[in-house]
């Protein structure tokens, strides 16, 4: 059956609605990163005398000197590197271990299975601020206070929970029949879950993977409590350099910039992973 044009106006006026919020959104969303770009390219006179749209109209304003600035602050650069060794490590130590105790909840029989996965389950309502002094004191003793392992592991501990619930509820979904028939053909335990459940739970492991790096890249709050000024990150760093400095832009821009685009950057290399997981995790 044709539509007729009344119905395919409404389509249209619907469709071009939604298309008209969604740049709206955008625009939102990209102006105040494009604004700290711009920025970041100006000299601390130009910022202060006018705004950074005014290099539209003359962009002769702009220069890469702020850059050769941050890569030669030695504070800078040294935070950048321990985000990254905080990061990285914490993400790929989350992934793991969730996703083999993810299989393990999800489909092995073990005595109390059930009472210790609503155990993790009940850790997801403990807020991270409880545990700080109690950790601090712990990993003080440990030595680990102050330390880049110590904030990983912080950063383990506190992530493990909500990892663990996920990937389990996600493996839990795959059809059984499909392990039956993996088990039936001679597959162990370790081969079903490195060539059956990883494949099938990679768009919901990429989300968990996104979601774990963006949570602990941006902390501040255990960084500032549990790294010294030789593990801090950049998050503390440039807090460090406000408090020192004050409005310093010639580095505090472009080193804000470079602690928001890293983030940026991994979301949109594995944007269509992610949009996989979410998408599988309505339809489910």
């Amino acid at each position: 059956m044709r539509r007729r044009p009344a119905g395919r106006l409404r389509g249209w006026l619907g469709n071009g609605v939604v298309q008209a919020f969604l740049v709206v959104v955008s625009l939102v969303w990209v102006t105040p990163l494009a604004g700290l770009f711009l920025s970041s390219m100006r000299t601390t006179q130009d910022n202060s005398a006018s705004g950074w749209w005014t290099v539209l109209t003359s962009p002769g304003q702009l220069s890469f000197d702020n850059y050769s600035t941050l890569l030669g602050n030695a504070g800078i650069t040294h935070a950048f590197w321990n985000t990254v060794l905080i990061s990285v490590p914490t993400t790929t130590l989350v992934v793991v271990i969730a996703a083999l105790a993810g299989y393990a909840f999800a489909w092995l029989e073990f005595p109390g299975r059930d009472w210790l996965f609503l155990l993790v389950v009940a850790l997801l309502v403990v807020p991270v601020q409880v545990g700080l002094l109690p950790v601090a004191k712990l990993f003080g003793q440990l030595g680990l206070f102050g330390t880049i392992p110590g904030v990983v592991l912080f950063h383990v501990a506190y992530g493990l929970p909500f990892a663990i619930f996920l990937l389990r509820n996600y493996f839990a979904e795959i059809p059984r029949e499909m392990l039956e028939a993996a088990r039936m053909d001679g597959g162990s335990e370790w081969r079903i879950f490195t060539r059956l459940v990883l494949p099938v739970g990679r768009p919901a492991i990429a989300s968990l993977a996104i979601f774990q790096f963006l949570w602990v890249w941006n902390d501040m709050l255990v960084a500032l409590l549990f790294a010294d000024s030789s593990a801090q990150p950049l998050t503390v760093e440039l807090q460090s350099q406000i408090r020192q400095f004050g409005s310093n832009m010639d580095v505090l821009a472009p080193g804000a910039f470079l602690s928001l685009i890293v983030p940026v950057a991994v979301f949109f290399a594995f944007q269509r992973h992610f949009v996989q997981g979410v998408m599988a995790g309505s339809v489910k």
